[in-house]
């Protein structure tokens, strides 16, 4: 069944026209309004007799449908709930989802879907999005305009669900991210859901739990490597710019080894970004400025500490230093303020690097360590950086639990009125370190983001809000500006004005003992400035057709869909 929807300008009321009417629009989530169908709407589609009587209002069904949400008892519970409801009713599940953000956002993603992505071949109910194997190579493109109004999309969230969260290789099961991410795109960015388009490459597991389990739905292979997994990267990529030439692909939670290369492979050929990377470099960063506004600093003037050099902790470490770039310092001297520890320690340039090439960028040269008094026999620890060069910012992406213990963070009490702490592993369980936990030992000092979300933490009789560095941030406000300005490729400098934009929001630009980082509630007017100056950005560098900044206002705004129950009527 084929749709459109019309506005006649923005703000105006949202009518679908359909290609058929009857039970399939029942069926079919993105134009179902269950029994928000009114009588006349029910007589000319052909529904008469097919819904009870009583005609509901979106509010009226939304009331409904948290009531039931309520009634459930696990997060698991929750999240199958608001799948299948997403499945039956996307307007309802969409208004669900934007009038109860922070509640329902940890559900839908971190950490919960999680939980998801390892029992999907247990919890799944009804397809949604396209699953590609390797055997389906050479039918890739044929595969995806077979997508129900396949012309619409726009935006496509693509895994091969090698490196899910903290949770690793989770084979089928990573379509749950794809989904999860994109209804963030809707809720947050207000970008419509039929433009979306979730895409899982299977490619295998090496997860042995899974290849297994008899209900595991995905292909039982190990997975794909080398020039087999290039190829059929490759054959998608193309198939999608074929399918789709318009659309932007967003690489999700591609393992540590690929997620680099996909991103430098792809990001000059087609319209692309790693939210992994780019979007966790900037929402950390946007947390960072915060920070260094708050202690009387500049980004350049602080020596930061990053536990874990993956995807993640290279992109907050390539962020950084574009940020002490544009502050005034050369490139040498910024990167000499980025700190990589490791599993094994401090990262040092006698040191060989054989996975990771692009990280060797911030390897220390030993001599600037000569002289250091060491706490113990082997590797340069953590701890030992800590007391020997005084960072002002530790930032975690490391994914061991309780890496920045009492000693390190009393530490830097020791030399720092406000100690700068991201721990940002996630899901919960694999946080560097609790709020609670930081706030007792900094008596209360210190400047924290975390990646999952934690309740607030009572201090002094004070109630402290506890920052998420929540890429929900960064990267629905990028696809927005990116869609909206006609931008043809994304740049680091996108999403540095992104940064830049999100740090306009923080709480504590007008109270030091405010939050770094804005409520999650406000995330879709937060959305609206990113999506603006991402526009603005890639005018500058000429990747998007150039207009005045009210028109680029103009068509930000006409591009945020609201969830609503629009008219429907059959296309004559």
């Amino acid at each position: 069944m084929r749709f459109k929807r019309i506005r006649e300008k923005q703000g105006s009321e949202e009518t679908i026209e359909v290609s058929v009417g009857g039970r399939g629009l029942l069926d079919n989530p993105m134009v179902n309004k269950g029994l928000g169908f009114t009588e006349s709407e029910r007589r000319e589609l052909g529904l008469e007799g097919l819904l009870p009587l009583r005609v509901l209002s979106l509010e009226e069904d939304a009331a409904l449908a948290y009531e039931e949400y309520q009634q459930k008892r696990t997060d698991l519970g929750r999240y199958v709930f608001l799948s299948s409801l997403q499945n039956h009713n996307e307007a309802l599940f969409c208004r669900l989802l934007v009038d109860h953000l922070a509640e329902l956002m940890p559900i839908v993603y971190t950490p919960v879907v999680g939980t998801a992505v390892e029992r999907y071949s247990h919890i799944w109910r009804k397809p949604r999005g396209v699953f590609l194997t390797p055997e389906q190579s050479g039918r890739i493109e044929s595969i995806l305009k077979s997508v129900p109004n396949c012309e619409q999309v726009e935006a496509i969230v693509v895994t091969d669900a090698e490196a899910i969260l903290g949770i690793g290789d989770q084979g089928a099961g990573g379509m749950a991210i794809s989904v999860g991410k994109l209804a963030l795109y809707t809720a947050c960015g207000g970008i419509a859901p039929e433009a979306t388009l979730p895409v899982m490459l299977d490619v295998g597991t090496d997860n042995e739990e899974h290849l297994k389990d008899p209900q595991y739905l995905g292909w039982r292979h190990p997975r794909l490597r080398g020039a087999a997994y290039d190829d059929f990267v490759d054959a998608f990529v193309t198939a999608a710019s074929n399918a789709f030439p318009h659309a932007l692909i967003q690489f999700e939670d591609f393992g540590t080894l690929n997620a680099r290369a996909l991103l430098e492979r792809y990001r000059s050929q087609v319209c692309s970004f790693n939210d992994d990377i780019q979007g966790t470099g900037a929402v950390t960063l946007a947390a960072l400025i915060a920070a260094a506004s708050v202690i009387g600093s500049k980004v350049s003037g602080m020596d930061v500490v990053i536990f874990g050099g993956g995807s993640g902790g290279t992109g907050i470490a390539d962020q950084i230093v574009a940020k002490m770039i544009a502050e005034g310092l050369s490139e040498a001297d910024a990167r000499a303020k980025i700190w990589l520890v490791g599993r094994n320690g401090l990262m040092l340039s006698n040191m060989e690097e054989l996975k990771f090439p692009y990280r060797r960028k911030y390897y220390q040269p030993e001599q600037r360590v000569k002289g250091w008094k060491l706490y113990g026999e082997g590797p340069i620890t953590l701890a030992d950086v800590v007391r020997n060069l005084r960072p002002a910012a530790l930032i975690g992406t490391s994914a061991i639990a309780g890496a920045f213990g009492r000693e390190i963070v009393r530490e830097m009490v020791s030399y720092a009125e406000r100690p700068i702490v991201f721990p940002l592993s996630n899901p919960t369980a694999k946080s560097e370190a609790t709020p609670k936990d930081l706030i007792e030992w900094s008596e209360g000092r210190a400047l924290i983001a975390t990646g999952s979300p934690f309740p607030d933490v009572e201090r002094d009789g004070r109630r402290i809000r506890i920052s998420q560095c929540n890429n929900a941030f960064i990267f629905p406000g990028v696809a927005l500006g990116v869609l909206a300005s006609g931008a043809r490729r994304i740049s680091d400098a996108m999403f540095m004005a992104a940064a830049t934009a999100l740090a306009q929001y923080s709480p504590s630009r007008l109270d030091p003992g405010a939050p770094l980082l804005p409520r999650i509630e406000d995330v879709r007017k937060v959305s609206r400035a990113v999506a603006i100056a991402v526009g603005r950005e890639a005018q500058r560098e000429g990747l998007a057709p150039a207009s005045s900044p009210a028109e680029l206002e103009q068509a930000v705004d006409a591009k945020v869909w609201e969830p609503r129950y629009a008219r429907v009527t059959l296309k004559r």
